[in-house]
C-alpha cells in the first residue's frame, strides 16, 4: 500500500529561497518539497503539497487531510507560535503530524521558543535546514507504518 503524506507550509514559506538566505538558505520551497517528495518515493510514498499564507485557510487543509493523507509533515511558519486553532485543529484530525521547521527556533528570538504545535504532533523537526523536511517525511512514514504495525 503506497502510503499518501501530505505536505502543509503556512506564511511567508513561499519566499524561501529569497527571505532571509542567511537564515533559511537560498533553496525554493519548491525545490525543498521536490527533494521531499524524491524521498518520500524512495520510501514508497506519494507527497502532496499546499502552501498558503492564511491560518483560516491552513486549519481547513488539517481539517481535510484525512480524507486525503495518512500523515502530515507540518511547517506552520510563525503560526507555530501563535495558532491554538493549528494546534486544535490537529488534535481533532487525529492524523500523525510531524513539524518540521528549516531554521531552529530555539536559538532564535525568545518568542520563536514555543510551539503551540508541540502538545498535539507526534514531534519535531528542526535546524537541518531544507534537509528537514526530507527528514520529517522519512520520520512520518516511519511513525505511520509502527502505528499499521502495531494495529495488526
Amino acid at each position: 500500500m503506497t502510503l499518501r503524506l501530505l505536505a502543509l507550509d503556512g506564511p511567508n514559506l513561499n519566499l524561501l529561497g529569497r527571505r532571509e538566505p542567511h537564515i533559511y538558505g537560498v533553496s525554493s520551497l519548491e525545490e525543498i518539497i521536490a527533494r521531499a517528495a524524491r524521498r518520500a518515493s524512495e520510501l514508497g510514498a506519494t507527497l502532496e503539497h499546499e502552501q498558503t499564507n492564511s491560518e483560516a485557510r491552513l486549519v481547513e487543509l488539517i481539517q481535510g487531510a484525512a480524507a486525503r493523507a495518512d500523515g502530515v509533515v507540518l511547517n506552520a511558519g510563525a503560526l507555530t507560535h501563535s495558532s491554538w486553532a493549528l494546534a486544535d485543529a490537529i488534535a481533532a484530525v487525529g492524523l500523525p503530524v510531524v513539524e518540521v521547521h528549516v531554521s531552529n527556533p530555539a536559538a532564535r528570538e525568545p518568542f520563536r521558543h514555543q510551539s503551540t504545535l508541540g502538545r498535539v504532533v507526534r514531534g519535531s523537526i528542526a535546524g537541518f535546514g531544507p534537509r528537514s523536511y526530507e527528514l520529517a517525511v522519512q520520520a512520518l512514514v516511519e511513525i505511520i507504518r509502527s502505528t499499521a504495525h502495531e494495529a495488526t
